[in-house]
């Protein structure tokens, strides 16, 4: 408790997560060890699971020291991710070297003519479609920083900068028809085409952005101040120079997303497509060898309390892993949905998908470990397969916004320095108004048989 406000404040990030390892632990005392067989699906290239092959398995309950061991585990487990958010910070930290994105943002505020407003939906929508492009979230950590210089520059508060950028990714994703790494690795499993029910989902994906994005500038002109000049800013005009520079990286992100989308890239793949970006924006930026290397070393340092966030966050997953008990939890909350009607069975299904999605964060894992169960099921129930995954989307894609085990949430508002309850505060109405959109949509492809 704060004496000074006499509010409730959550334990500092690290704690919290801490917290949260422990907690696995102690459950791999409670709950009983248990897997499903497993096979190579050559659709996806992933081992998935065999629904009906659910068993119990000798127990194996994680002690206090195994829980702590499990803490440099979860970083190296998450190390491809770790790698990424500081090459792109690195790179991103050469390109504001060059003062390109303080003179991009201040002719950005200038092109608005002091309105500001028009920043929340312009940045919304430019990270929403990286959300549902390409499940867009550890990427923005880097961007934090130029982020709140554009924020405090229209006078709006930093919990303004994480609602555009990870809260609109969050959204795209969760109601996008193309994400890599949830529809369609959900509609691969579920055998359905990819791409289908595209039309039906944009629909969905236009009125949760118009309700994300509305209720974001109502926020920030709540709570909007005199705008700050950044300290030793000058009103400046971009360069040619710095128009190349941005290009680069601009040109840089497409390239990503043709990798992610086309290629099969991985981590590592934008990892080294990054370098390339600050090497080469380096060199266009004058810095030269030396100078380009101490940004990628201040860009290191600054990313370096994200990672730590990221490695603790994957921690909870290892943890309960080691105890045997993600697929008893996938099992247990799956197996009362036999027995309800179909519309409250395809509801559960979106509750369930909520429920693991807090131990098991990563939505294209959170696929593979659940839609082979949730296939057979919804055939025997007779739901369709397509509203299966839209269950499977909304459920897993929004706890995205408010679960502390997503550690790519929790290293953005570390960096931004609000605090996690007040996010919380912030974006649960919102979570709660879109998950009864999401029931909206479900019934509706329910009732027109999607």
């Amino acid at each position: 408790m704060n004496n000074a406000t006499g509010r409730f404040h959550l334990p500092h990030p690290l704690v919290l997560l801490t917290g949260c390892v422990l907690l696995a632990a102690l459950l791999s005392y409670v709950l009983p060890a248990g897997e499903f067989d497993r096979h190579k699906d050559e659709a996806t290239g992933r081992n998935v699971v065999i629904a009906g092959t659910y068993h119990k398995v000798a127990a194996s309950p994680v002690n206090l020291f195994r829980a702590v061991v499990a803490l440099p585990r979860g970083m190296a487990e998450a190390g491809d991710v770790i790698f990424l958010v500081f090459l792109i910070g690195g790179a991103l930290t050469v390109v504001d070297e060059t003062g390109t994105l303080r003179r991009g943002i201040s002719a950005l505020v200038n092109r608005l003519a002091g309105g500001g407003l028009m920043v929340i939906p312009i940045v919304s929508l430019v990270f929403a479609t990286g959300g549902a492009v390409e499940n867009m979230q550890e990427e923005i950590i880097a961007l934090v920083p130029p982020l709140l210089i554009l924020t405090r520059r229209v006078g709006f508060t930093p919990m303004v900068a994480v609602s555009m950028s990870v809260g609109a990714a969050a959204v795209g994703s969760a109601f996008s028809p193309i994400n890599p790494f949830q529809v369609q690795i959900a509609q691969k499993l579920a055998e359905l085409p990819l791409g289908s029910g595209a039309i039906f989902r944009l629909a969905f994906l236009a009125l949760a952005l118009t309700l994300w994005i509305g209720v974001t500038m109502r926020y920030a002109l709540a709570t909007r101040v005199i705008a700050e000049e950044v300290e030793g800013e000058e009103e400046q005009s971009l360069t040619g120079r710095d128009i190349l520079i941005l290009c680069v990286v601009a040109a840089t992100f497409a390239v990503v997303v043709w990798g992610m989308t086309s290629q099969n890239w991985g981590f590592d793949e934008l990892s080294a497509a990054f370098f390339i970006m600050g090497v080469g924006v380096g060199a266009l930026g004058g810095l030269g060898v030396t100078g380009t290397a101490e940004a990628y070393a201040k860009g290191f340092r600054s990313m370096a309390y994200a990672a730590v966030l990221i490695g603790f966050a994957r921690a909870i997953f290892v943890v309960l892993q080691d105890g045997g008990i993600v697929d008893t939890i996938v099992h247990a909350l799956f197996t009362p949905l036999e027995d309800l009607p179909l519309l409250a069975s395809a509801i559960g299904m979106t509750a369930a998908q909520t429920a693991i999605h807090v131990p098991v964060p990563s939505v294209s894992g959170q696929a593979v470990l659940t839609m082979p169960v949730l296939v057979p099921l919804s055939d025997l129930l007779g739901l369709s397969r397509q509203v299966t995954v839209l269950a499977y989307q909304y459920g897993a894609g929004l706890c995205d916004l408010i679960t502390p085990t997503n550690g790519a949430l929790m290293a953005i508002l570390g960096i931004a320095g609000v605090r996690f309850e007040v996010w919380f505060k912030f974006a649960f109405s919102v979570y709660l108004a879109l998950i009864v959109l999401g029931i909206l949509s479900i019934s509706l492809g329910i009732a027109i048989g999607l």
